[in-house]
């Protein structure tokens, strides 16, 4: 009698496995290899520093007290203007996948605003705001709203339409079809959007900085391009990275939590 082999569970389908250990690598990889280059003197100074140097550069910096100074100036700006665009946002989104006249009125206006690069509206924004942080989180809402309103609609109209229809025939009530159905069905395209939009308004961040701010990365990467101190340069860049990396792992954290249920 031939002996009976279980059938190892595929539900996962294409599921990730989680690999930790090779992000580290691939970075101590790539570092090592530019300090290498830059110490064999493969790569000038002056045009891209050695990580060590960009290191003593960020540790002046640290050591100095600037470090919070620019740090807590471009996160505050960063998590108002960022907040403030996917609230709304998300709330747009929502209106415009769920109620016929609100998509009527509102895509016309997404679709037509959406195109414009938010950084050519900031000298508008300066006449209405001014020039201090008014302007700079409007930039920030701005580019965080539109990305937001767009990824929260297509979630909504993504959800599976028998999901809806087979909730109705229970008698489910119409809040909790959006609750129960449409929401857990859009979370992971609006998270999707989450990440976009953070990332725009990192880059729109350090634009809104380079005019008119005395604290914040962005001022900080400016004034280190004009006075040609690479170091420091390499050293801002290297925080904005390590600020969007941040900002991933949240959303990550956030989609673990919020999106169990798929399995």
């Amino acid at each position: 009698m031939s002996e009976v082999r279980p059938v190892p569970f595929r539900g996962g389908g294409f599921r990730p496995r989680s690999i930790g250990v090779v992000g580290p690598i691939v970075f101590v990889v790539l570092i090592s290899a530019w300090e290498a280059a830059s110490r064999l003197g493969l790569i000038t100074p002056l045009v891209l520093p050695a990580p060590s140097e960009a290191a003593a550069a960020f540790w002046e910096l640290l050591e100095t007290g600037r470090l919070w100074l620019h740090l807590s100036a471009s996160l505050q700006r960063l998590v108002v203007g960022w907040t403030l665009g996917t609230l709304v946002g998300v709330s747009a989104g929502f209106a415009i996948g769920l109620f016929s006249l609100a998509r009527a009125g509102l895509m016309p206006v997404v679709s037509a605003l959406f195109p414009i690069p938010k950084i050519a509206l900031l000298p508008l924004f300066i006449i209405w705001f001014g020039i201090g942080e008014g302007s700079k989180v409007a930039t920030l809402f701005f580019g965080t709203f539109f990305p937001t309103v767009i990824a929260t609609y297509a979630g909504v109209d993504g959800v599976d339409r028998t999901l809806i229809r087979m909730g109705q025939s229970f008698g489910l009530t119409w809040w909790s079809i959006v609750r129960k159905i449409v929401l857990p069905g859009a979370l992971p395209a609006i998270l999707s959007g989450f990440r976009i939009s953070a990332s725009i308004a990192i880059i729109l961040l350090v634009a809104a900085e380079m005019i008119g701010a005395e604290f914040g990365i962005g001022a900080y990467v400016l004034l280190a391009g004009n006075l040609m101190a690479t170091d420091q340069l390499i050293a801002g860049v290297a925080m904005l990275s390590v600020m969007g990396l941040t900002v991933g792992f949240l959303i990550s954290r956030a989609e673990r939590l919020l999106l169990r249920w798929r399995g």
